[in-house]
């Protein structure tokens, strides 16, 4: 299996998608070692059968990172849309001990990558319905609105941020658009208060105006000007997340559905002949990179399933992205050609030059989300 397996729209289109219905979606067979199901099965025993790892190299774990965070939620979507009691049960039982023995690997949320942690009680709350994990989770949500005690000379700066309505741990990093996504979408879900999801539409809203390119990608940073892959992952998924649960009437709901949907047309365009898109997507010199891949397929087949994208167009791309990606993945389940962590930098040969891993669970976790739009049921 190692085997390497438009810009513009009318306003009138944009506001139409808001309201099309979602439909049943046909993505085409898949041959034997290519379905969802049995990548999905692959990485989730992967994953349950290994240690807590420091951003999924093999280093004992110091704290929960949000690599280990993003790749148990995919972990835990993959139960719920199979119906895995045992892996349910063997998910729920590694969290366990994070609430006694080890709890000192646990991240507090003093960080917008530390407090995306919250989403995992909250998704085993709604999967067993035991209350300690829902105000564990919802700890989490809040607290990425409440300055904290020791914000020291920041504090002013975190009082305006709360004061136009966004949260003290705003950025302005593309990589914020996953993370606050999907712990206040979580925390919506969990209890059907809409302040956290007019949180996140409001946070991305903000993200859009800074930091979105009129091409629809997205810098790492507003001093990091390159289209970097996995970042622009994070935000099509926190795109995909938000917009999945954002009511109608929601007023930020074109907003953001507009720009999902140029970013998407622009992605298109930019995929490479083996059906992946570039550690630089629009430098075609830069090397396939999985992660990035990996998100981008997320947001896609959610989006042909939600209705958003049209399902004629974009069918195609997402089968070419999951038989490429599927390309790289071990026997053993691990992800190959990963983009190693990285901070935002102003120099291109920064993001040309980093490491690729095998294994990191910056991939393993999108291929799961993946896993789990592809299966789901709910359009």
């Amino acid at each position: 299996m190692m085997k390497h397996r438009i810009y513009t729209l009318s306003l009138l289109f944009l506001f139409a998608v808001c309201f099309v219905h979602a439909k049943k979606v046909d993505f085409g067979k898949w041959e034997k070692g290519y379905s969802p199901k049995e990548i999905g099965t692959l990485l989730s025993i992967r994953y349950v059968n290994s240690p807590f790892t420091d951003f999924g190299l093999k280093l004992p774990a110091t704290h929960i990172t949000y690599p280990e965070v993003c790749t148990w939620f995919g972990a835990l979507k993959f139960a719920k849309v199979t119906n895995n009691k045992l892996l349910l049960k063997n998910l729920e039982l590694r969290f366990q001990p994070l609430l006694g023995e080890h709890k000192k690997l646990v991240p507090k949320p003093m960080h917008v990558d530390a407090t995306v942690y919250g989403v995992i009680p909250l998704e085993l709350y709604m999967l067993t319905g035991k209350k300690s994990y829902l105000d564990l989770g919802i700890s989490y949500a809040d607290a990425q609105w409440e300055i904290p005690e020791n914000a020291g000379n920041n504090y002013n700066k975190y009082k305006e941020l709360l004061s136009v309505g966004l949260s003290w741990q705003t950025r302005f990093w593309i990589d914020d658009m996953f993370m606050i996504s999907a712990i206040q979408v979580q925390a919506y879900r969990a209890t059907g208060n809409r302040k956290y999801i007019e949180r996140a539409a409001k946070e991305m809203v903000a993200y859009l105006d800074k930091i979105q390119q009129p091409n629809g990608l997205f810098f790492h940073a507003e001093t990091s000007p390159f289209f970097w892959g996995r970042g622009n992952g994070w935000m099509a998924a926190g795109m995909a997340e938000l917009l999945s649960d954002l009511p109608e009437t929601n007023t930020d709901k074109p907003r953001i559905l507009k720009a999902y949907v140029i970013m998407m047309q622009t992605l298109k365009i930019h995929q490479n002949k083996d059906g992946l898109w570039n550690q630089l997507i629009d430098e075609p010199k830069s090397w396939s990179e999985t992660s990035s891949t990996a998100m981008f397929t997320y947001a896609m087949v959610t989006g042909v399933k939600k209705g958003w994208l049209d399902a004629t167009e974009f069918v195609p791309v997402v089968r070419k992205a999951w038989i490429g990606l599927v390309g790289f993945i071990t026997f053993r389940g691990d992800v190959a050609e990963v983009c190693e962590g990285t901070n935002k930098e102003n120099n291109k040969e920064f993001y040309q030059n980093r490491r690729r891993i095998t294994g990191d669970l910056h991939g393993q976790a999108p291929v799961l989300w993946t896993v789990a739009a592809f299966l789901s049921e709910k359009e």
